[in-house]
């Protein structure tokens, strides 16, 4: 889906409220965070705060001049030998899902990567989500490991699977 009336910019300070509602959107389906309760902006300021354009960018989506997704890249690992990887996020908000936007976001994420100084992108996805699971498989990624049974949700017992793609070469 190439989408004209789509525009992917860096986030403000002032986009954080819409940032955790979104977020928050997807924690009554159990298929995305292992949130069990919604967080406020208060809790999401350090966070967003470790993001920057330059190193670990968070990124709008916005369609008509409303925010409907999100991306951001961060740390794999806060041990410096690990700054060559980073971790992808993609949140769309409920109305926008299975359009396409998530292509269009992680597209622009593997061509960004080497320009920030990475060399992989990983996510971290529950195997039961197979829509985010395929979405990355489209684009290269692989199974680079599986944490079976890490997390309960709602009585049931939750495999996360990690998967990678190598984005630029190692020197």
């Amino acid at each position: 889906m190439r989408d004209s009336n789509i525009r992917i910019r860096d986030a403000t300070a002032a986009d954080l409220p819409a940032i955790v509602d979104i977020y928050n959107s997807t924690i009554p389906s159990r298929m995305v965070t292992a949130d069990l309760e919604p967080v406020s902006v208060a809790s999401r300021e350090a966070w967003f705060a470790d993001h920057s354009p330059e190193r670990w960018p968070l990124w709008m989506a916005e369609r008509d001049n409303r925010l409907i997704g999100w991306l951001s890249f961060s740390r794999f690992h806060p041990r410096a030998a690990y700054a060559v990887t980073g971790e992808l996020s993609i949140y769309i908000h409920e109305n926008h899902r299975g359009r396409g936007l998530g292509k269009i976001l992680l597209e622009r994420a593997i061509t960004h990567a080497p320009e920030i100084g990475l060399k992989n992108l990983v996510g971290l996805i529950f195997a039961h989500n197979r829509p985010s699971v395929g979405l990355f498989a489209q684009f290269g990624f692989t199974e680079w490991g599986n944490l079976p049974q890490v997390c309960v949700l709602d009585g049931v017992a939750r495999d996360v699977v990690i998967l990678g793609r190598h984005v630029g070469a190692m020197t």
